[in-house]
This record gives C-alpha cells, structure tokens and sequence, in this order.
C-alpha cells in the first residue's frame, strides 16, 4: 500500500515540459487504455473516452486551441496567454477526455429512479480516469497538466478525429520529458479533511 502512495504523492502538474519521451508510443497506448479500462464507473457504464494525440495530431489539438483563444483575449492579455499555449504544444502529447453522453443518456432512460444522478456519477467516473492515466504517466517519467479549454474548442476537435457528436470535451492533458521542477505545493491540515469516528 505504501508503493501506491508514494505513487501518488509524486503526480504534480507540470508545466514546462519537453517534446520527448521515456517510453515508446505503444507503451504510452498501453497505459492509457489500461488506466482508463481499470477505471471505476457507476454501473460499469464505462462512458469516459480517451484520446492519444501524438505527433502532428498533438500540434494541431494545440493550434485549435491558439486559434480559439486568442479572439478572447485582450491585446495585453494575449503574449502571456500564447506563451502559455505554445508550452503545452512544446510537449510531446495530449490526452483529450471525453464523456460519451450517449452511455448516460441510456443509462437515464433504464433506470429513471436515479436519472438525476447519473451525470454527476459519470463525472466522478472521469475525475478517477484522468487521475488513473496522469498518475500512471508520472510513473512512467511524464510530466502532465490537467488543461480546460472546453467548449470553446469542442467542435473542432471533434472535427479533427472525426468524433462523434455525442461526445463532450472534459478535459486536455499535455504530457512530456519534464523541463523542471513543479512549484510548492501547501497541504491544509488533515484534520480539516479527514474526520475519524470510532
């Protein structure tokens, strides 16, 4: 048990990152599907979808991205911003997640007695796919970041992969060779987030 908290302990965000890798392609397919195929979900509904973009797919995720952005920013705002985006393109890849509202939508029309709730558990079900990846990337040698540009890029990117429409962007997750050290992290006291009854 210890092994898996050190493990955890060790997955930070990483912004400066590297367009390089400690493993190759295939492996980082294989632990992305792995982490997301372990991951638990409400009913074993199974709607969070992952998306490996490499190479000059990961680009053009971050392209999109500029693109979108740079409209909403001001003149002052934008030089910080595009330096921002343009690190997370220097990486070496994107995770893109998405939530297949079909999965749910079906699972709503089923079992009506818990319709309201089967969004929020489908969150829950991503939140604990994105950990499981990120962390098993840390452990791998990646540095990553968890990135919302969603829904400003949405269409897009679905466009891009030819995805389908029922999907929703959650969440981007640019990973690479990490190019320094992440920032102090302050932890409030565990008594204010664990209480123990006996």
């Amino acid at each position: 048990m210890s092994n898996y908290l050190d493990i955890i302990k060790k997955r930070r965000s990483y912004y400066a990152l590297e367009p390089a890798s400690p493993i190759s392609d295939d492996e980082i397919q294989d632990i992305v599907e792995k982490a997301v195929q372990y991951s638990p979900s409400a009913f074993n509904s199974q709607s969070a979808v992952a998306v490996v973009a490499l190479g000059d797919s990961h680009d053009k995720v971050w392209d999109i991205v500029m693109e979108k952005v740079k409209p909403e920013t001001t003149e002052e705002q934008w030089p910080k911003s595009k330096k921002k985006l343009e690190s997370f393109k220097s990486s070496y890849g994107t995770i893109l997640f998405f939530e297949n509202d079909e999965v749910t939508k079906g699972l709503q029309d089923s079992i009506p007695l818990y319709a309201d709730r089967f969004q929020q558990w489908a969150e829950h079900s991503q939140g604990m796919a994105e950990f499981n990846v990120w962390t098993a990337l840390e452990e791998a040698g990646f540095g990553a970041s968890l990135q919302h540009y969603n829904p400003l890029i949405d269409d897009e990117i679905k466009d891009l992969f030819d995805l389908p429409s029922n999907y929703r962007l959650i969440a981007q997750m640019p990973f690479g060779k990490p190019a320094g050290e992440p920032g102090n992290k302050d932890f409030k006291p565990n008594s204010e987030r664990v209480k123990v009854f006996k």
